[in-house]
């Protein structure tokens, strides 16, 4: 199996629950945003690329045999360049629910959790969020979004032009424009394999599981030191108190 699968949908249209398919059918291991956090190396590859800046996408992504999610969505058409015979899927979902999803999870909850000072000093200081804030505000928020993104008109305004560009620039034979909804079928006709047999189709990531993991991967992280240095210092005053 040669074919090489690149994801051109944004985050937040059924890209978990795509991976999992994927490497179910034998197109893993697929590249998300949680390979772009594992390194600096990683991190600095992404921010290049959001500068215009030449990368080496096959160094970059060595050992992979898909990509889905930001930020590798955003560079759609350089992976192609660098996998010419590449096939594209775009994941789509309704417009509204899209916004409504990524407001209140991947763009929401860090600015929730960091809104406080002292939280927010101290994910400096956390590995995992640092790079996760340097992915996603250089190469999503700032790069695709230009700081805007709580402008839901314009927000989805870029959502629908991306879709549409990604129409647009594949060639149809190479380009599935898929929801997961629709389940195995159009997914395995467009790879050239077999369906999965008793296997249902997974259905990951939606909100709730989604802020679980947001919680376990980067707020613990964080919250722990707070809670400890917290105890420290009423362990001090109360022991300042009794002398």
């Amino acid at each position: 199996m040669s074919i090489w699968v690149i994801g051109a949908g944004f985050g937040r249209t059924g890209t978990t629950s795509l991976e999992a398919a994927l490497e179910e059918l034998g197109f893993g291991p697929c590249y998300s945003m949680e390979n772009a956090l594992e390194s600096p190396e990683q991190v600095e590859a992404w921010e290049a690329a959001s500068r215009g800046e030449p990368v080496g996408w096959q160094a970059l992504l060595e050992g992979y045999r898909s990509t889905l999610d930001w930020p590798a969505a955003s560079f759609y058409e350089e992976l192609m360049e660098a996998y010419p015979g590449a096939k594209v899927i775009l994941t789509v979902r309704d417009p509204e629910v899209w916004y409504e999803s990524t407001l209140n999870t991947i763009y929401g909850v860090p600015r929730s959790v960091y809104a406080s000072p002292v939280l927010s000093l101290l994910g400096l200081f956390a590995t995992r969020t640092r790079r996760a804030t340097q992915v996603t505000e250089g190469v999503i928020w700032e790069g695709t979004f230009s700081g805007r993104f709580e402008d839901k008109e314009y927000a989805i305004g870029i959502f629908e032009r991306h879709n549409e560009e990604v129409r647009e620039r594949v060639p149809p034979a190479k380009l599935l424009v898929y929801s997961v909804k629709q389940g195995w079928e159009p997914l395995c006709e467009f790879l050239g394999v077999e369906e999965p047999v008793d296997k249902p189709f997974p259905h990951l990531n939606d909100t709730k599981s989604f802020l679980g993991e947001v919680r376990r991967r980067f707020v613990l992280p964080v919250a722990i030191p707070v809670v400890g240095l917290t105890i420290i210092g009423l362990e001090i005053l109360k022991r300042r108190r009794l002398k």
